[in-house]
């Protein structure tokens, strides 16, 4: 692949750091942006999964349920055509948090838990977003 190349690992590096940007500033469009128009985002943890523009209500939920939730990089593998981050997030749980059939209101405390993202990006854009997390076990602050 040409170093140039917008799916080229240097290209893919600052396209991600922008992404992460966006995704701690609660910014929907910047991040709907980065997203091919079919992409997937797949919550593997909590067997969630959304496509296309349903992933903008996905994760204005997330932001809805942890308002303040933030995330930081852990460790960062590049490599052209793909990205796998691992990072830590904390968040309050300050409102109501529905999974499936699952609904747990809101606790008030703030809480960190790790994960890891895998995306696929091609022509510059991401094409899914696969998370693993371990948000059903997080540490408590």
């Amino acid at each position: 692949m040409n170093a140039d190349s917008k799916d080229a690992a240097p290209a893919l590096a600052e396209a991600i750091a922008r992404y992460n940007d966006a995704w701690n500033a609660h910014d929907l469009d910047a991040i709907m942006a980065m997203h091919a128009p079919e992409m997937v985002f797949h919550n593997h943890t909590a067997g969630e999964s959304a496509s296309g523009e349903e992933v903008r209500g996905h994760i204005g939920s997330i932001f809805q349920t942890w308002p303040d939730i933030a995330f930081a990089t852990q460790r960062l593998y590049v490599r052209d055509g793909i990205v796998t981050q691992e990072w830590r997030a904390s968040a309050t749980h300050a409102n109501r948090m529905t999974r499936g059939d699952l609904t747990v209101e809101p606790t008030g405390r703030r809480v960190e838990w790790d994960g890891i993202d895998v995306f696929p990006i091609a022509d510059g854009k991401i094409m899914r977003k696969d998370v693993y997390s371990s948000s059903h076990s997080p540490r408590r602050s």
